[in-house]
C-alpha cells in the first residue's frame, strides 16, 4: 500500500472519515447510555454535539443545541431519550459524581 503526503487536506479528511464512523457507531450503539460514556470516557454524544455546534459558530454558522444534537443522534435529541434512554442506576449516578465532579 501507498503511503500519499499526508497533508492538512488529507489530515482534515480523515478526521472528517474518522468523526463520521464515531457518530454512526455511536447511532448505532443505543444499547450504550450517555452516562456510561461519560463515567468511561469523560465525554458523551451531546458533548460532541456541543463541540459541533462550537466548531460551527467558530466558522460563523448559526447552530442551536437541539440542531446539533440532531446531526449526532440521527434524530430530534427527546426522541432518542424516549426511545432508548434508561433511568441511571444509583451505582452509575454516584460513579458520574466521583469521575465528573461538577458536570
Amino acid at each position: 500500500m501507498s503511503n500519499p503526503k499526508r497533508n492538512e487536506d488529507m489530515t482534515e479528511k480523515l478526521e472528517a472519515a474518522a468523526f463520521r464512523a464515531l457518530v454512526a457507531h455511536l447511532r448505532a450503539r443505543t444499547d450504550v447510555q450517555n452516562i456510561d460514556l461519560m463515567n468511561l470516557a469523560g465525554f458523551c454524544r451531546n458533548c460532541l454535539s456541543r463541540w459541533y455546534r462550537e466548531a460551527a459558530e467558530a466558522e460563523g454558522m448559526a447552530l442551536s443545541d437541539p440542531e446539533a444534537r440532531e446531526i449526532i443522534y440521527g434524530m430530534p435529541y427527546k426522541d432518542w431519550q424516549a426511545k432508548y434512554q434508561m433511568p441511571a442506576s444509583e451505582a452509575q449516578q454516584a460513579k458520574m459524581k466521583e469521575a465528573n465532579p461538577g458536570h
